[in-house]
């Protein structure tokens, strides 16, 4: 069953809100708020497709809520559709302005009001589909080159304490490619990822860079022990199994550098440099280890 898309309702006044509910129950998940600030609140916390929302309400407006969403990194792409009796051209001008994206007029046309819904939803859908393949590695389904190198600009410039950066080659892996063709050297980069992302946390930024070379950027708290980590993830992939087409079994070993932020460090091409050159030395010294550049 297709899953339905979620309605925030923003409005103080509840008969509004009921004719609202009566038009979109059916169709979709409906939440609703009667104030900006538990607007808010709920797009916050839950998964909200698209947003109605009032304008004139008590203490903080729509025009208020609208622009406090849009300046959030985790509400911003949520398309907000104002439904006020406001009807002059300035009110309308700065519903754009302040980042809606459309704009319908009380009393409304229920029909119009579902057909535009149902366009930002669609156009939403799509948007996230051309976001999901501009992003991610087709192979592996974690990030890509740019959009690795995009949100990890972003934690070294607003994240940058116990910021570390690990990088990780897969060894030997031409010989696995020459000796079992590329489907089966795939499966193997798919293996070392889907490990991988057992052994990082929520908020790590992962990405392959490039054939057989993956990045992690990602904070740690002081009483972790990144090395640790990253030893338990060696050890992780090492004990995978990998069958070629023929049923033998191959086996993976990984190589791994990782570094931390300090003040000589003031760029990120900086610190992955200083990852990349653990990198060096523990594929230099034997591979399958796990070497920090302090």
């Amino acid at each position: 069953m297709e899953k339905k898309s979620t309605v925030l309702i923003v409005d103080d006044t509840e008969t509004n809100i009921d004719i609202l509910l009566e038009l979109l129950s059916d169709k979709y998940d409906i939440m609703v708020a009667l104030d900006g600030k538990s607007a808010i609140d709920i797009a916050n916390e839950d998964k909200i497709d698209l947003i109605l929302l009032d304008i004139m309400m008590p203490e903080m407006d729509g025009y208020e809520v609208c622009k406090y969403l849009k300046e959030n990194q985790d509400t911003k792409d949520i398309p907000v559709i104002f439904i006020t009796a406001k009807t002059d051209e300035d009110s309308i001008e700065k519903a754009y302005e302040v980042g809606g994206i459309d704009y319908v007029t009380k009393p409304f046309k229920p029909r119009e009001l579902l057909a535009r819904v149902k366009t930002h939803l669609e156009l939403r859908t799509l948007i996230e589909y051309l976001e999901f393949i501009g992003a991610y590695d087709q192979l592996t389904g974690i990030y890509n080159r740019r959009k690795f190198f995009e949100l990890s600009e972003y934690k070294f410039k607003h994240h940058y304490e116990n910021l570390y950066t690990v990088m990780i080659d897969i060894d030997k892996f031409k010989l696995v490619n020459d000796t079992y063709g590329h489907p089966v050297g795939d499966k193997v980069i798919k293996s070392v990822t889907q490990t991988v992302s057992k052994y990082i946390t929520k908020d790590s930024v992962f990405g392959r860079l490039g054939g057989e070379e993956f990045c992690i950027v990602c904070n740690i708290h002081p009483t972790d022990d990144i090395g640790e980590r990253v030893e338990y993830m060696r050890k992780g992939i090492q004990d995978v199994e990998v069958l070629s087409d023929t049923g033998e079994q191959i086996k993976i070993t990984i190589s791994a550098g990782y570094a931390k932020t300090k003040k000589e460090i003031t760029t990120l091409d900086a610190l992955l440099k200083e990852a990349d050159a653990a990198l060096y030395e523990a594929k230099g010294t034997g591979r399958n280890k796990v070497v920090f550049r302090s």
